[in-house]
């Protein structure tokens, strides 16, 4: 088995740093999906699926969608975060296709923060 070294830790500590944040030079919106068993279980595929769909539609590259596990708060499944660079995150709960059509169209594409659909800023 090949040893890692200090350059490798390195390496892959950027790689991990760009994939899980704003920091990428292309990204200027997140989307964490939270993927936990609550969250599949209560319809965070669809969302994810949904918000592929839009991400598409919009033609955006500076756009990054992820998956993530559980957040801890499996009575308000299913949950996503919107982080816009330079702002705090936003997490939005109990999410359908028809809200996430309209946070994506709103707040990601517009700036304008859905607070009836708001758990809360992170």
């Amino acid at each position: 088995m090949t040893k890692l070294t200090l350059d490798d830790l390195k390496n892959i500590r950027e790689k991990a740093s760009e994939n899980s944040s704003l920091s990428g030079k292309d990204t200027n919106v997140k989307i964490v999906v939270y993927m936990g068993t609550c969250g599949i279980a209560a319809g965070a595929g669809e969302i994810m699926n949904t918000l592929v769909e839009e991400k598409k539609a919009s033609k955006r590259d500076d756009i990054k969608i992820v998956a993530s596990g559980c957040m801890g708060m499996c009575s308000t499944e299913p949950n996503f975060s919107v982080e816009i660079k330079g702002e705090d995150p936003v997490v939005y709960k109990n999410m359908d296709r028809n809200m996430t059509r309209q946070v994506f169209k709103r707040h990601v594409m517009k700036g304008e923060v859905q607070t009836g659909f708001a758990l809360g800023r992170i």
